[in-house]
């Protein structure tokens, strides 16, 4: 650990500030990257944080530390500092930046810092918060670099050279007819190869990808990833450019769409506050114990199987020690098969019409994984037997043997068909597969786990 870069970093800035060294802080600070700034800042005691952010000196670089800040301590981190300050940074940032600081800072700050910002920077401002901020249109820069199809390649070429400094991405060149309608797109490469007279009509590329302001982030993303995309173009509903969505955007949403998934899989909402106050501890507390409550309602509900099999249990007592791993090895296969199929589901490769085929690939696996263990466990299960064969009223070794791995197979079977089936159903409802699926999946097996075991207890040992 005394090797990680940010470590030495937090460590050296942080003995410097307290020796008043500011002139050799001041020079690491500003020969440090800004999004490593950012890390810094994260990793810095609360209470140093804003004074650190103060000594950067560069207007340009603190305003791209704020918009590389992590989330989860953006929200504080805006309140240590003062609307005029903050103001300025807004201005020097670009407009989709500036509206993840404002949606940051509550609507009647935000409302605030509205009022004390230049006309042209509000304008921008209020186009991007009318969208959804997880929309196409809320994540989107609205400096997207478009001609009219009429402009020749040195014209091209000699507007960009002149607006070149104002655009966030000036890869693509995208084509709009008199009416502001994308109708193609081409790449810098194009325009300078071409003849200095040719018009971007013909060398252009009719064929856009493009999203629309309404579409989810996560689409965006998809499109971005499935096209190898460096930005990819927003139209509104008449197909008017209004903007892009760049590829350094695309890989935050990646990021924040990933995390909200694990934590809805594993139960705990929207849980991402690590802070040690009592707002912290009750905020999480909060996100959490709706999703507990499945769980809490499948031990339940588990206990009353268990109690109705109880003269089972009492005749063959042995059966109880092998509960733990029917149900561990079925909530580990049914956790496997739902992680694969969301994530499948996410990233497009599987598409809900293919249901049938995608559970009966899992009920497949659930069926190998589950011969090659129950074997396993049947012949732990029978020697066990063996050793204890005085005890054993019903039965004999081998049938034992036969029931435990019997058990196991059909418990890994049920979870790897719950596992994926569940994620298809929650998908062809409308319905985020990442939302309970974990909580509902493992209750599930479970239960259903069980069942198949007891039930595999009184058929073969007639119990």
């Amino acid at each position: 650990m005394s090797n990680d870069p940010v470590k030495v970093l937090v460590d050296t800035v942080l003995k410097l500030q307290r020796r008043g060294a500011h002139k050799p802080l001041r020079k690491i600070l500003d020969g440090t990257h800004p999004a490593d700034l950012a890390r810094l800042i994260q990793f810095l005691p609360e209470h140093q944080r804003a004074p650190i952010f103060q000594r950067v000196e560069e207007l340009s670089t603190r305003a791209e530390i704020l918009s590389e800040l992590n989330p989860s301590i953006l929200e504080d981190f805006l309140e240590a500092l003062k609307d005029e300050d903050l103001v300025t940074l807004l201005e020097e940032m670009d407009p989709d930046d500036t509206v993840d600081v404002l949606v940051a800072v509550g609507d009647e700050r935000k409302t605030r810092l509205l009022g004390m910002m230049r006309s042209e920077e509000v304008d921008e401002a209020e186009a991007l918060l009318k969208y959804d901020p997880e929309s196409a249109g809320g994540i989107m820069s609205p400096d997207a670099f478009a001609l009219t199809e009429k402009t020749s390649s040195a014209q091209a070429i000699a507007t960009l050279q002149a607006k070149g400094s104002e655009l966030e991405m000036a890869f693509y060149i995208y084509v709009v007819n008199d009416h502001d309608h994308l109708v193609g797109v081409l790449s810098l490469r194009q325009v300078v190869m071409s003849s200095p007279d040719t018009p971007l009509s013909q060398i252009m590329d009719p064929d856009v990808v493009r999203v629309n302001t309404s579409d989810d982030q996560e689409l965006v993303a998809r499109i971005v990833a499935r096209y190898n995309l460096l930005a990819v173009p927003v139209v509104d509903e008449n197909n008017r450019l209004v903007g892009l969505v760049t590829v350094d955007d695309v890989i935050d949403v990646i990021r924040e769409e990933a995390t909200e998934d694990m934590l809805r899989m594993a139960g705990a909402g929207d849980d991402i506050e690590l802070g040690l106050d009592a707002d912290g501890v009750i905020s999480s507390t909060r996100s959490r114990l709706p999703w507990l409550f499945a769980s809490w309602m499948g031990g339940v509900a588990a206990s009353f199987i268990i109690h109705g099999f109880e003269d089972q249990l009492s005749k063959v007592a042995l059966l109880a020690a092998f509960i733990p791993v029917i149900i561990g090895m079925g909530g580990n296969v049914g956790t496997q098969s739902l992680t694969v199929i969301t994530r499948g589901l996410a990233l497009g490769q599987i598409q809900v019409d293919q249901l049938v085929k995608v559970v009966m690939r899992e009920f497949f696996v659930g069926l190998s994984c589950g011969v090659i263990y129950g074997i396993l466990l049947g012949v732990v299960g029978g020697i066990l037997a063996r050793f204890d064969i005085d005890n054993l009223q019903f039965g004999n070794p081998i049938t034992f043997g036969l029931t435990i791995g019997a058990s196991l197979c059909a418990a890994m079977i049920i979870a790897a068909v719950v596992g994926s089936g569940v994620p298809m159903i929650f998908q062809r409802l409308s319905i985020d597969p990442a939302v309970a699926t974990g909580p509902f999946v493992t209750t599930a097996v479970d239960v259903l786990g069980i069942l198949a075991y007891f039930g595999a207890a009184t058929v073969l040992m007639g119990i």
